[in-house]
Protein backbone atom coordinates (compact mmCIF):
# COMPACT_ATOMS: atom_id res chain seq x y z
CA UNK A 1 0.00 0.00 0.00
CA UNK A 2 1.74 3.44 -0.89
CA UNK A 3 0.18 6.10 0.84
CA UNK A 4 -0.47 9.60 -0.26
CA UNK A 5 -0.48 12.51 1.61
CA UNK A 6 -1.86 15.90 0.59
CA UNK A 7 -0.25 19.51 2.08
CA UNK A 8 -1.22 22.39 0.87
CA UNK A 9 -2.60 25.87 2.02
CA UNK A 10 -6.29 26.75 0.30
CA UNK A 11 -5.10 25.57 -2.97
CA UNK A 12 -4.87 22.10 -1.71
CA UNK A 13 -7.98 22.01 1.24
CA UNK A 14 -10.41 23.65 -1.35
CA UNK A 15 -14.05 25.07 -0.25
CA UNK A 16 -17.63 23.98 -0.34
CA UNK A 17 -18.78 22.53 -3.18
CA UNK A 18 -15.33 21.90 -5.02
CA UNK A 19 -14.19 18.63 -6.40
CA UNK A 20 -10.48 20.13 -5.24
CA UNK A 21 -7.20 18.56 -7.07
CA UNK A 22 -6.84 15.89 -4.52
CA UNK A 23 -9.94 14.12 -6.13
CA UNK A 24 -8.21 14.68 -9.19
CA UNK A 25 -5.17 13.00 -8.79
CA UNK A 26 -7.53 9.92 -6.69
CA UNK A 27 -8.82 9.49 -9.91
CA UNK A 28 -5.74 9.31 -12.10
CA UNK A 29 -4.06 7.14 -9.56
CA UNK A 30 -7.10 4.74 -9.25
CA UNK A 31 -6.35 4.65 -13.43
CA UNK A 32 -2.97 4.63 -13.67
CA UNK A 33 -0.81 3.24 -10.86
CA UNK A 34 -0.99 -0.78 -11.07
CA UNK A 35 -1.08 -1.33 -7.65
CA UNK A 36 -3.06 -0.23 -4.18
CA UNK A 37 -2.51 3.28 -2.79
CA UNK A 38 -4.87 5.67 -0.58
CA UNK A 39 -4.89 9.21 0.32
CA UNK A 40 -3.86 9.78 3.84
CA UNK A 41 -3.96 12.45 6.30
CA UNK A 42 -5.30 13.98 9.59
CA UNK A 43 -8.11 16.57 8.05
CA UNK A 44 -10.64 15.61 6.03
CA UNK A 45 -12.60 18.38 5.60
CA UNK A 46 -13.31 21.54 3.38
CA UNK A 47 -13.12 25.42 4.25
CA UNK A 48 -16.89 26.60 4.53
CA UNK A 49 -16.38 30.24 3.04
CA UNK A 50 -19.85 31.19 5.12
CA UNK A 51 -19.17 29.70 8.74
CA UNK A 52 -15.22 31.05 7.72
CA UNK A 53 -14.05 27.77 9.22
CA UNK A 54 -12.71 24.17 7.67
CA UNK A 55 -16.12 22.47 8.78
CA UNK A 56 -17.16 21.43 5.57
CA UNK A 57 -17.86 18.15 3.92
CA UNK A 58 -19.93 19.22 1.04
CA UNK A 59 -17.54 17.78 -1.59
CA UNK A 60 -18.38 17.69 -5.14
CA UNK A 61 -17.85 14.11 -5.53
CA UNK A 62 -17.20 13.18 -1.33
CA UNK A 63 -16.85 9.18 -2.94
CA UNK A 64 -13.32 9.07 -2.53
CA UNK A 65 -10.74 9.20 0.72
CA UNK A 66 -10.71 12.87 1.50
CA UNK A 67 -7.99 12.80 4.27
CA UNK A 68 -4.97 15.66 3.56
CA UNK A 69 -2.94 18.21 5.41
CA UNK A 70 -4.17 21.34 3.80
CA UNK A 71 -5.36 24.68 5.79
CA UNK A 72 -6.90 27.80 4.44
CA UNK A 73 -4.26 30.19 5.43
CA UNK A 74 -1.21 27.89 6.22
CA UNK A 75 2.23 28.11 4.90
CA UNK A 76 5.42 25.94 5.53
CA UNK A 77 5.62 27.98 8.62
CA UNK A 78 1.92 25.94 9.70
CA UNK A 79 3.16 23.43 8.51
CA UNK A 80 6.98 22.24 9.97
CA UNK A 81 5.90 21.94 13.27
CA UNK A 82 2.99 19.51 11.98
CA UNK A 83 4.67 16.94 9.66
CA UNK A 84 6.48 15.00 11.62
CA UNK A 85 3.63 13.92 13.59
CA UNK A 86 1.60 13.31 10.20
CA UNK A 87 3.71 11.20 8.50
CA UNK A 88 3.80 9.24 11.67
CA UNK A 89 0.40 8.98 12.78
CA UNK A 90 -0.56 7.99 9.06
CA UNK A 91 2.88 6.14 7.50
CA UNK A 92 2.94 8.24 4.82
CA UNK A 93 4.90 7.75 1.87
CA UNK A 94 4.46 10.29 -0.04
CA UNK A 95 4.16 14.02 0.30
CA UNK A 96 2.09 15.95 -2.31
CA UNK A 97 3.37 19.57 -1.17
CA UNK A 98 1.69 23.03 -2.72
CA UNK A 99 3.08 26.03 0.06
CA UNK A 100 4.31 29.07 0.06
CA UNK A 101 2.36 31.84 -1.64
CA UNK A 102 0.42 32.06 2.27
CA UNK A 103 3.83 32.47 3.62
CA UNK A 104 5.37 35.03 1.63
CA UNK A 105 1.91 37.25 1.16
CA UNK A 106 2.14 37.38 4.85
CA UNK A 107 4.01 35.57 7.50
CA UNK A 108 7.88 35.45 6.05
CA UNK A 109 10.93 36.43 3.16
CA UNK A 110 11.82 33.95 0.57
CA UNK A 111 14.85 33.01 3.06
CA UNK A 112 12.96 32.48 5.96
CA UNK A 113 10.33 30.48 3.78
CA UNK A 114 13.15 28.29 2.52
CA UNK A 115 14.55 27.98 6.04
CA UNK A 116 11.08 26.40 7.20
CA UNK A 117 11.17 24.12 4.17
CA UNK A 118 14.51 22.75 6.23
CA UNK A 119 12.56 22.03 9.01
CA UNK A 120 9.70 20.61 7.41
CA UNK A 121 11.74 18.07 5.22
CA UNK A 122 14.11 17.01 8.36
CA UNK A 123 10.76 16.52 10.39
CA UNK A 124 8.98 14.42 7.83
CA UNK A 125 12.65 12.13 7.72
CA UNK A 126 12.84 12.02 11.32
CA UNK A 127 9.23 10.04 11.42
CA UNK A 128 9.95 8.03 7.89
CA UNK A 129 13.63 8.28 6.82
CA UNK A 130 11.98 6.47 3.39
CA UNK A 131 9.63 9.33 2.85
CA UNK A 132 9.34 10.69 -0.72
CA UNK A 133 8.49 14.52 -1.11
CA UNK A 134 7.32 15.85 -4.49
CA UNK A 135 7.09 20.01 -4.25
CA UNK A 136 5.73 22.44 -6.33
CA UNK A 137 6.46 25.72 -6.81
CA UNK A 138 4.46 28.75 -5.99
CA UNK A 139 2.38 30.51 -8.57
CA UNK A 140 2.19 33.54 -9.09
CA UNK A 141 -1.65 34.85 -8.25
CA UNK A 142 -3.22 37.72 -9.32
CA UNK A 143 -1.36 40.15 -6.39
CA UNK A 144 1.89 39.64 -8.10
CA UNK A 145 0.66 41.30 -11.28
CA UNK A 146 0.21 44.39 -8.72
CA UNK A 147 2.37 44.08 -6.24
CA UNK A 148 6.06 44.16 -7.67
CA UNK A 149 7.82 43.47 -4.69
CA UNK A 150 5.84 40.19 -4.05
CA UNK A 151 6.72 39.38 -7.29
CA UNK A 152 10.31 39.10 -6.93
CA UNK A 153 9.75 37.68 -3.08
CA UNK A 154 7.98 34.56 -5.29
CA UNK A 155 10.90 34.72 -8.12
CA UNK A 156 13.69 34.12 -5.32
CA UNK A 157 11.77 31.71 -3.23
CA UNK A 158 11.40 29.21 -6.49
CA UNK A 159 15.29 29.73 -7.08
CA UNK A 160 15.75 28.76 -3.62
CA UNK A 161 13.07 26.27 -3.11
CA UNK A 162 15.20 24.77 -6.06
CA UNK A 163 18.16 24.94 -4.43
CA UNK A 164 17.12 23.81 -1.23
CA UNK A 165 15.58 20.18 -3.15
CA UNK A 166 18.77 19.93 -4.87
CA UNK A 167 20.79 20.39 -1.67
CA UNK A 168 17.99 17.96 0.44
CA UNK A 169 17.82 15.24 -2.40
CA UNK A 170 18.80 11.91 -1.07
CA UNK A 171 18.38 8.13 -2.63
CA UNK A 172 16.58 6.67 0.20
CA UNK A 173 14.23 9.93 0.44
CA UNK A 174 13.92 11.89 -3.06
CA UNK A 175 12.83 15.33 -3.02
CA UNK A 176 11.42 15.98 -6.43
CA UNK A 177 10.76 19.79 -7.81
CA UNK A 178 7.20 19.66 -9.83
CA UNK A 179 6.96 21.81 -12.39
CA UNK A 180 4.03 24.16 -13.03
CA UNK A 181 1.91 23.68 -16.30
CA UNK A 182 3.38 25.98 -18.86
CA UNK A 183 -0.30 26.57 -19.69
CA UNK A 184 -1.64 27.58 -16.63
CA UNK A 185 -3.04 31.05 -16.37
CA UNK A 186 -4.71 32.36 -13.33
CA UNK A 187 -7.17 33.90 -15.54
CA UNK A 188 -8.48 30.92 -16.50
CA UNK A 189 -7.75 28.46 -14.58
CA UNK A 190 -8.75 29.91 -11.25
CA UNK A 191 -12.05 31.56 -10.32
CA UNK A 192 -10.08 34.50 -8.36
CA UNK A 193 -6.76 35.09 -9.64
CA UNK A 194 -5.79 32.14 -6.59
CA UNK A 195 -7.56 29.41 -6.22
CA UNK A 196 -8.22 27.08 -9.20
CA UNK A 197 -11.44 25.96 -10.80
CA UNK A 198 -12.31 23.00 -12.48
CA UNK A 199 -9.47 23.07 -15.38
CA UNK A 200 -7.06 24.56 -12.32
CA UNK A 201 -7.81 21.08 -10.19
CA UNK A 202 -6.82 19.42 -13.13
CA UNK A 203 -3.78 21.07 -14.08
CA UNK A 204 -2.37 21.17 -10.63
CA UNK A 205 -2.81 17.62 -10.21
CA UNK A 206 -1.48 16.90 -13.19
CA UNK A 207 1.72 18.47 -12.29
CA UNK A 208 2.10 16.53 -9.79
CA UNK A 209 1.39 13.23 -11.48
CA UNK A 210 3.70 14.19 -14.42
CA UNK A 211 7.02 14.86 -11.71
CA UNK A 212 6.06 11.61 -10.31
CA UNK A 213 6.03 9.92 -14.01
CA UNK A 214 8.51 11.21 -15.22
CA UNK A 215 11.40 10.83 -11.90
CA UNK A 216 9.81 8.05 -10.86
CA UNK A 217 7.88 5.97 -13.48
CA UNK A 218 4.86 6.20 -11.10
CA UNK A 219 1.66 5.84 -12.64
CA UNK A 220 1.09 7.52 -16.27
CA UNK A 221 1.07 10.23 -18.34
CA UNK A 222 -2.15 12.81 -16.91
CA UNK A 223 -5.27 13.14 -18.77
CA UNK A 224 -7.80 15.42 -17.52
CA UNK A 225 -11.34 13.95 -17.18
CA UNK A 226 -14.09 16.21 -18.71
CA UNK A 227 -16.08 16.59 -15.05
Amino acid sequence: MLRFMPVGDSMTIGSAGEHTWRYRMWEHLRETYGGPFALVGPRETLYDKAADAPVSYEYADPGFPRAHLAGWGEGWLHMAPLIGEAVRSCRADVLLVSLGLIDLGFYTNAEQTAENVRAFVAAAREANPRVRMVMLPVIPNVRAESDPPFAAEVTRFNELLAKTIADLDEPSSPLLLASVPESYDIHLDTYDGTHPNASGEHRLAEAFAEAMYQAWDLGETYVARTR
